[in-house]
C-alpha cells in the first residue's frame, strides 16, 4: 500500500476533487504545510489579510465548485471566520485548512503564543460554521476523517474545517492502494422520489400561471442546465432571487427578472405573487426576498419547495430523496406545457445616454454598464447600493453575478474578484464596490497586480454608508475620503481613473473594457443623496414595514 504523510494526503484528496489553488497566508504553525502545497500541483495564491483569502476562495468556489484557504493556529484563523460564515450562509464548499501547536508542545498545558483559551478553542468556534470541524492528530484515523469531512463539504455545499497540528503534517499514514469514491452518500429513494414527481405532475396539470423562483442552491450543485431544460419544457416563467442571480440566462426569454421583496422590481413581484402554482427551486428565502405568494399559495397546497435540506410539496414532506435527484427527476419528467403568457418588461425604463458634462449618477452609470457587459465578464457586487443597483443589470451566462447577497458582508468584491479570476482566467471581473467596502479589502488589488490579473474595479465614491444613511442618517455613516484613483501608484500597477461626469465615466469603462492586460480602477464621484431605483424600492417598503410593525 502507497505511504503518504498526513498533509500529503489531504493535499492529494484536494487535489483530486479539483482544487488547483489555495489562497492564504503563513505562520510559524502552518509552515510545514505550506511547504508540502509549493511541492503539490495546488498554487498558493498569497493574500494581504486572512479575510480576504477566505473571500477569494469563497468566490472560486461559487464559480469552480470547490475553494480552499490555508491560514495559521488562531490569529489567522480566527480572522477568516467571518469569510466562513458567509459561505456557510451562502453554501459556498470552502476547506478552511489550518495549522496548530504540534501534540508534544501541549504538554503540561503551557502557554504558548496565538493561543486564546485553550487548544480547542479555534476548532469549537468552527464547528458553528462549518459542516465539519476535524483535527487530525491520529494517523490511524486522518484518512476517514478526511473522506468524512469531504463527503459533507460535498453532499451540503458549506465549508468543511481541517487542523493539523504542525508536528504532525510529515506523520506517515497507511491510505487504500486506490481511492474510494468521495461521495458514499446514498442515493434517493426511488419510489419516494417517484412519488414526489408524481405529485408535482398533478398539481401543475391543474394550474394556468405556474411561476419557477430559482435559487443559489441550484448553481451550488451544479444544476443550471437542470433547470434551463425544465423552464424549456414546461413553458414557465422563472425569477431568481438576489443570491440567486445569474442561474439563468437573463436573456432567456422566459426570464422575468429578480424576485425580491424588498429590491425587486414591482411588475415582476405582481406577475409572481399572482401565479396559481410557484416552484421556489434551490431557493434560500431570507427577509430581502419576503415571497408573499409563497405563504399563500402554500396554504392553498399549490407550492413546490426543494431545498437541499427539504423536499415539501403542499403540505407533505419528502425525506430520503436528494436535492439534485429531485431537480434532476423534475428536467426528465413529462410534465404539463403551458401556453405563452405575456410578461413583464426586462427593462423598467430604456436608458438614454445623458450630454457628457451631465454629473455621473447611478442611474447613468449603471445604464451605461448594463451595455457594455458582455458574455465574458463577470460582475461582482459588494453589498449596499453596488448591490441594489446591480439587481436590474442583465448579465448573459449562468454563474456570471456573484455577490454576498444574503449574509451581506461588507468587503466581499475585490477579494472575490481574485478568486473568480483563478477559477475561470477566460472572464474578467467587474467589481462595484462602494467606498467603504473598498476601505476594508481593497489592499487586494496588490494581490491580482502580483499575479497578473486584470478586474475592472468601479468604486461608487458617496463619502460614506448609504444604505445605513436610509435607515437612519447620522456622522457615524460618513468615511474618510481617499484618492481612489492613486491606487493603483501605490501597489506599483494598474491604471486609475476620475469621474465626476457622465462622460468622463463612459470614457473611463470604455478604455477599461478596452485594455483588458491591466487592472482598472474607477474613483467614480456620486452625490451622497443619490440613490438608484432599487434603493429607493427597498427604503420605501422598509418603511412601509416599518410603519406596519
Amino acid at each position: 500500500m502507497p505511504s503518504h504523510t498526513i498533509g500529503s494526503l489531504l493535499l492529494d484528496r484536494l487535489y483530486q476533487l479539483g482544487l488547483k489553488h489555495i489562497f492564504g497566508i503563513p505562520g510559524d504553525y502552518v509552515l510545514t504545510l505550506f511547504q508540502l502545497i509549493e511541492e503539490s500541483p495546488i498554487q498558493h495564491i498569497g493574500t494581504t489579510r486572512e479575510d480576504c483569502a477566505g473571500f477569494a476562495a469563497d468566490a472560486y468556489a461559487r464559480i469552480h465548485g470547490i475553494g480552499g484557504a490555508c491560514v495559521t493556529y488562531c490569529v489567522g484563523g480566527l480572522n477568516i471566520v467571518n469569510a466562513t460564515a458567509c459561505a456557510y450562509a451562502e453554501r459556498s464548499p470552502v476547506v478552511i485548512l489550518s495549522g496548530s501547536p504540534g501534540m508534544a508542545e501541549r504538554v503540561n498545558n503551557p502557554f504558548l503564543h496565538h493561543m486564546v483559551r485553550d487548544f480547542s478553542t479555534q476548532r469549537d468556534v468552527f464547528e458553528k460554521v462549518t459542516v465539519a470541524s476535524v483535527v487530525l492528530d491520529d494517523p490511524l484515523t486522518a484518512e476517514r476523517e478526511i473522506d468524512r469531512a469531504i463527503n459533507a463539504l460535498l453532499k451540503y455545499k458549506r465549508p468543511i474545517y481541517l487542523e493539523i497540528p504542525r508536528d504532525k503534517v510529515l506523520t506517515p499514514v497507511q491510505v487504500s492502494s486506490s481511492y474510494p469514491p468521495i461521495v458514499s452518500e446514498c442515493e434517493s429513494d426511488p419510489a419516494a422520489l417517484k412519488e414526489a414527481v408524481a405529485e408535482v405532475r398533478g398539481i401543475l396539470s391543474g394550474s394556468e400561471r405556474p411561476v419557477i423562483l430559482a435559487g443559489a442552491e441550484l448553481c451550488r450543485f451544479g444544476l443550471e442546465n437542470e433547470l434551463t431544460s425544465l423552464v424549456e419544457h414546461m413553458q414557465a416563467p422563472v425569477a431568481t432571487t438576489l443570491l440567486g442571480k445569474s442561474v439563468i440566462r437573463e436573456d432567456h426569454p422566459l426570464y422575468i427578472g429578480v424576485y425580491g421583496g424588498l429590491v425587486g422590481r414591482q411588475e415582476i413581484l405582481d406577475f409572481v405573487d399572482k401565479a396559481d402554482c410557484l416552484l421556489t427551486l434551490g431557493t434560500l428565502l431570507t427577509d430581502i426576498d419576503d415571497v408573499k405568494a409563497h405563504s399563500t399559495l402554500l396554504a392553498a397546497g399549490r407550492t413546490i419547495h426543494a431545498t437541499a435540506e427539504t423536499i415539501a410539496i403542499k403540505h407533505h414532506r419528502y425525506d430520503g430523496i436528494r436535492f439534485e435527484d429531485f431537480i434532476r427527476a423534475l428536467a426528465a419528467s413529462p410534465l404539463p406545457a403551458f401556453p405563452p403568457r405575456s410578461l413583464p418588461a426586462t427593462d423598467s425604463v430604456r436608458f438614454e445616454a445623458p450630454l457628457a458634462h451631465t454629473p455621473v449618477t447611478l442611474r447613468n452609470m449603471f445604464g451605461y454598464l448594463d451595455r457594455v457587459l458582455h458574455d465574458k465578464t463577470v460582475v461582482i457586487a459588494d453589498v449596499g447600493e453596488s448591490l441594489f443597483a446591480a439587481a436590474d443589470l442583465h448579465v448573459h451566462k449562468s454563474t456570471e453575478f456573484l455577490s454576498p447577497a444574503y449574509y451581506t458582508s461588507m468587503g466581499f468584491s475585490v477579494p472575490a474578484a481574485l478568486g473568480a479570476g483563478f477559477a475561470d482566467p477566460t472572464l474578467r471581473p467587474v467589481v462595484l464596490v462602494g467606498d467603504g467596502a473598498f476601505q476594508m479589502t481593497g489592499t487586494e488589488l496588490a494581490t491580482c497586480l502580483r499575479y497578473g490579473q486584470a478586474p475592472i474595479v468601479i468604486i461608487l465614491n458617496n463619502r460614506g454608508y448609504s444604505t445605513e444613511r436610509e435607515i437612519m442618517e447620522g456622522p457615524f455613516n460618513d468615511i474618510h475620503e481617499w484618492q481612489y484613483e492613486k491606487v493603483c501608484d501605490l501597489i506599483g500597477g494598474g491604471i486609475g481613473h476620475k469621474a465626476g461626469t457622465f462622460g468622463e465615466f463612459k470614457n473611463a469603462l470604455d478604455q477599461a473594457f478596452a485594455n483588458a492586460d491591466h487592472l482598472h480602477v474607477l474613483n467614480v464621484l456620486l452625490d451622497p443623496k443619490d440613490r438608484s431605483t432599487a434603493m429607493t424600492r427597498v427604503a420605501q417598503r422598509l418603511a412601509k414595514r416599518l410603519s406596519a410593525g
